[in-house]
């Protein structure tokens, strides 16, 4: 039966009570590793993971969400082979704890193998392609490999075939992690990449559920409707899913009728509950986890984020809302926090906003010999 219907605002809310956006989380004290740990892992797993195409932005997304997190809280994660960077939802590399690498990567294969054909199907034709992730497995378990060096190595036995595109076919055929030191903080290093299952020395699993999957989106993002879960996942035909878990799900009715499921017990704020300043990382699935992102983001703001250099900045919320861009400008005179506005802020806004940057500057840029605020456009 559905229920009522939610706002625009009450879906705002819900979104960040879920991303852990309208309260930090406490991180205990402490080093690194036992509780601290494990801590980070959760808020990991309970986002369904953090986009990660670039290098970074994980870690700016767990600073946002994680009351006392530090850079070495995930670097050592990722070193200790706790969490991974590989492409999952939306074809697109995501940083997700192990265990969800080996629970996400198998759902998420019809994805990938679409994707690979829709770019390089003409590139790739007459390869076989069990052969191809055969041989491209063998050799980046023998060691990890950059792309340019795995497409140079398939070439001699598929000399007919450009090498790169060779190497994104291994890439959407076997589940490839990014190794060390790539995206550890403060250190450098090429992409290369091996097989999940040699990183981290377990299967895929081998019985994995598109039920667990979507009621994992909706414990992070929900209410939602299909066609949101499928934006999120780049899965289709998801719709089968939510009627096999109607049972067990509430139903409601967005602001313009579609229907939106979620779990029982999730979050559901007072569209009245106040909502902070945050600044949110670059890449956020914050903002691209809906086929409708009006709970989030609005039209004017959406056309002068979504540029077509496909690089997505870090966006500043304000009553709950995307109201502008962050980038922090480093020089050997100091760092600063660059912030365009695109509408005015009450005072006490724009020192919520200054006091989160401030935040944000300790956190990113410790060893700066100078910390600022800029204001590239002034609202």
């Amino acid at each position: 039966m559905t229920s009522d219907a939610l706002s625009t605002q009450a879906l705002n809310r819900a979104l960040l009570a879920r991303q852990r956006l309208l309260a930090r989380a406490p991180l205990p004290a402490g080093p690194a590793d036992g509780d601290r740990a494990a801590h980070v892992i959760r808020l990991v797993e309970h986002l369904a993971g953090l986009q990660a195409q670039a290098p970074f932005p994980p870690y700016y997304g767990l600073w946002s969400r994680l009351d006392g997190f530090r850079p070495e809280d995930l670097a050592e994660l990722i070193t200790g082979r706790q969490v991974v960077r590989i492409a999952l939802m939306r074809g697109t590399i995501h940083l997700v704890s192990a265990r969800d690498c080996l629970l996400f990567r198998p759902l998420l294969q019809p994805v990938l193998e679409r994707g690979l054909s829709a770019v390089y199907a003409r590139q790739l034709k007459g390869v076989d392609t069990r052969a191809l992730a055969t041989a491209g497995r063998a050799l980046v378990e023998e060691q990890p490999r950059s792309f340019g060096e795995l497409g140079e190595l398939l070439a001699a036995t598929w000399p007919d075939h450009p090498p790169a595109a060779l190497a994104q076919g291994v890439r959407a055929l076997v589940p490839l992690v990014q190794v060390p030191p790539r995206a550890v903080w403060g250190r450098a290093g090429q992409s290369r990449h091996t097989s999940a299952e040699s990183w981290l020395r377990r299967p895929l699993h081998d019985a994995p559920s598109l039920d667990d999957l979507f009621e994992r989106y909706l414990a992070a993002f929900g209410p939602a409707s299909v066609a949101d879960a499928q934006a999120w996942s780049g899965l289709t035909r998801l719709r089968e899913v939510a009627e096999r878990l109607r049972p067990r799900l509430r139903t409601f009715r967005g602001p313009a009728g579609a229907e939106l499921f979620d779990l029982p017990d999730a979050p559901r704020p007072s569209p009245d509950t106040e909502a902070p300043v945050r600044l949110v990382a670059e890449f956020d699935n914050l903002i691209l986890s809906h086929a409708d992102r009006t709970r989030i983001i609005g039209e004017d703001a959406r056309k002068r984020i979504f540029t077509k250099n496909g690089i997505f900045p870090g966006t500043v919320l304000a009553g709950g809302f995307v109201a502008g861009m962050w980038r922090i400008d480093r020089s050997r005179a100091g760092s600063a926090l660059v912030v365009e506005l695109f509408g005015p802020l009450s005072a006490a806004g724009r020192g919520a906003l200054e006091a989160e940057g401030e935040r944000l500057l300790s956190f990113a840029a410790a060893d700066a010999a100078t910390r600022d605020i800029q204001y590239a456009r002034v609202g």
